[in-house]
């Protein structure tokens, strides 16, 4: 059996190599992943420029593959380049922060690299560590992090895709780790409203003319049995199925066009 491995954190992040030690013992692990830092990227793919593929020596011995594109861009290059077939996994992380919401669940790159292989019928799996410093969120190399409770939650959830594969109905799995966890329990979610209310901070140039970054402040009001409310406040390990069909209600729109 074969798993993919990639994330949007870079090729050098500690948390990718978290991810490939936690599963090597269930099967061969290939990791082809962004070069450098791309959280927030969403789902983007490269079309007007080329991407590159470089070899890379992991800090522990072995060979992965970097790529100078996005997410979406590195698991494209690993399914139709390095892979020689189709793997058995796909895992995208562990992600330095949590990803939580419908808001920005379309916004991680995180997310993105893992829905671009669900696409492709192989099961997935997304997932995330919850920091307590947002200033090591979009470190573009290795973080002062422990992952041994997500190397430990990873490689039990991974047992079970690799024999049973995924639901019919359930494209991935969105995965985040509690910094501080309760219990080694799996608790079934739903996704909550949002992670952030954004936060805009305009400011002036030397030429005085204005620019402006985007910041957000901590979203705290999903409830119990959300995402955001059983990792925040329960400080369990979360898991919610995801599905790539977007398709709302036909019958309803029909009714409200009255056609």
């Amino acid at each position: 059996m074969k798993a993919l491995i990639s994330n949007d954190d870079g090729i050098m992040a500690s948390g990718i190599l978290a991810a490939k030690n936690a599963v090597e013992d269930l099967c061969d692990t290939i990791v082809v992943a962004p070069e450098v830092q791309q959280s927030g990227i969403g789902h983007a793919l490269t079309l007007y420029e080329p991407v590159r593929v470089n070899k890379r020596i992991l800090k522990d011995g072995s060979v992965g593959y970097s790529v100078d594109g996005t997410p979406t861009d590195a698991v494209t290059i690993g399914l139709f380049e390095i892979l020689d077939e189709k793997p058995d996994l796909m895992i995208s992380g562990i992600n330095t922060g949590y990803n939580l919401g419908q808001a920005e669940i379309t916004t991680s790159g995180t997310v993105g690299a893992a829905l671009e292989a669900a696409s492709f019928k192989i099961p997935t799996i997304a997932i995330s560590l919850e920091v307590t410093r947002d200033d090591i969120k979009f470190e573009n190399g290795e973080v002062g992090v422990d992952f041994d409770f997500a190397k430990k939650m990873l490689n039990k959830l991974a047992k079970v895709v690799l024999k049973k594969g995924l639901p019919e109905d359930i494209d991935l799995l969105n995965v985040n780790i509690p910094a501080n966890p309760i219990n080694e329990e799996f608790e079934i979610v739903k996704l909550g409203k949002r992670m952030f209310t954004p936060v805009i901070d305009k400011r002036q140039d030397p030429r005085g003319k204005s620019y402006y970054w985007i910041d957000g402040e901590t979203y705290d009001e999903d409830k119990k049995g959300s995402d955001g409310y059983e990792l925040k406040k329960a400080h369990k390990t979360t898991i919610t199925p995801l599905k790539i069909d977007l398709t709302g209600d036909l019958k309803l729109l029909k009714d409200y066009l009255e056609i």
